[in-house]
């Protein structure tokens, strides 16, 4: 999974959201990593609906145009989890060399 679909599907965890609020709470949620355009955002919210992964839950007409808010699905839900799940073992993979590592004395000086 990309890290912007990982941070669009962290954002809808809460509670639905419209795009630019999406936008707002990815650009948080990365601490600035992930920097929405709003066409990529559509795009995306486009592809995570064919996917299954997202759904429009609410409609309504603001200043004249269209506000959708979006939720995730449990498919959605559960692809997300499954991502962080990953994230979090291959984290460990480098965190746990590095506690072993420190723990070696250095080389040559035993």
């Amino acid at each position: 999974m990309r890290e912007p679909t990982y941070f669009i599907l962290s954002a809808l965890q809460d509670e639905p959201l419209h795009g630019y609020a999406i936008i707002k709470q990815a650009a948080a949620l990365s601490q600035g990593r992930v920097t929405l355009a709003t066409g990529t955002l559509y795009s995306a919210l486009d592809r995570l609906t064919a996917e299954g992964y997202v759904r429009v839950v609410k409609e309504e007409i603001v200043s004249g145009r269209a506000r959708r808010y979006y939720a995730t699905t449990p498919e959605g839900d559960a692809a997300l989890q499954a991502e962080a799940a990953y994230l979090a073992d291959a984290a460990r993979v480098v965190t746990d060399r590095a506690v072993r590592m420190a723990r070696r004395p250095a080389a040559g000086l035993a």
